[in-house]
């Protein structure tokens, strides 16, 4: 994608954000200059890839198949640091977008639409080979368990939700004509490097080609914290159970 192309997404983003009522944290709009002097006490955000991330899956065109994303909040399948069992997303989708097949080994989670159109998600079981099942679908959605066939198109209308599995493929799209979708996941931990098995198999992060200066910066972006930056460190738990951040004593 082109940085242009990227900047452009998240200012259509910061603007439906908007219009829908959603606030976001702070470091959500720090510029590639305030980052620069960010020390180490924000290495949560760098360690567990809050923040803002654009893909267009390494396809190459993102107004047809693509996802822009925030990460609000986030543990860390990997690093017993990070103590945090949860995380929470921010997605847009536009109309006319697609973002592809796909599940998750680890990660259970909830797809909510926040505002906007109508989202529809394709549902499928994945096979022991890890493929696109035939057999019948469990939906969880708002309280309701109900079965559908493989490849249903469940809709969610704003306020409306639905539970995703480990194991249970599953895609976004749109309703044409009813616009672009804001989008909210609550779930375990998230791992876009390691946790997505997406059938056909694509990217996840894209190539970026540099047209013009960041608006933001992406999630995988973030400069390490300056060499010279000191803190007093930050409060662990009482006794021996291990501090809920890593060790920052300058």
């Amino acid at each position: 994608m082109k940085r242009s192309e990227i900047n452009q997404c998240i200012r259509d983003m910061e603007k439906l954000i908007e219009e829908n009522g959603f606030h976001l944290p702070p470091f959500c709009s720090w510029t590639p200059k305030e980052w620069r002097e960010k020390g180490h006490e924000y290495d949560e955000i760098r360690d567990n890839m809050l923040g803002w991330d654009i893909t267009d899956y390494g396809l190459g065109d993102w107004n047809k198949v693509g996802f822009a994303l925030i990460t609000l909040r986030n543990g860390n399948q990997h690093d017993p640091t990070y103590k945090k069992v949860y995380a929470e997303k921010l997605l847009m989708l536009k109309e006319g977008q697609h973002s592809p097949m796909h599940f998750h080994w680890t990660k259970s989670e909830d797809i909510i639409n926040r505002g906007g159109g109508t989202l529809i998600i394709h549902l499928y079981n994945a096979d022991e080979n890890e493929e696109l099942a035939d057999t019948d679908v469990c939906v969880n959605s708002d309280g309701r368990s109900y079965y559908v066939p493989a490849g249903t198109g469940v809709e969610l209308k704003p306020g409306e939700s639905i539970t995703l599995w480990p194991y249970q493929y599953h895609d976004f799209d749109v309703k044409p004509g009813t616009g672009d979708v804001l989008i909210g996941e609550v779930s375990m931990c998230n791992d876009d490097n390691t946790d997505n098995r997406f059938n056909p198999p694509v990217g996840r992060f894209p190539e970026i080609e540099e047209d013009e200066e960041p608006y933001r910066l992406l999630c995988n972006e973030y400069p390490k914290a300056p060499a010279e930056y000191k803190t007093i460190g930050l409060p662990g738990y009482v006794g021996e159970s291990p501090s809920p951040y890593k060790d920052i004593f300058g």
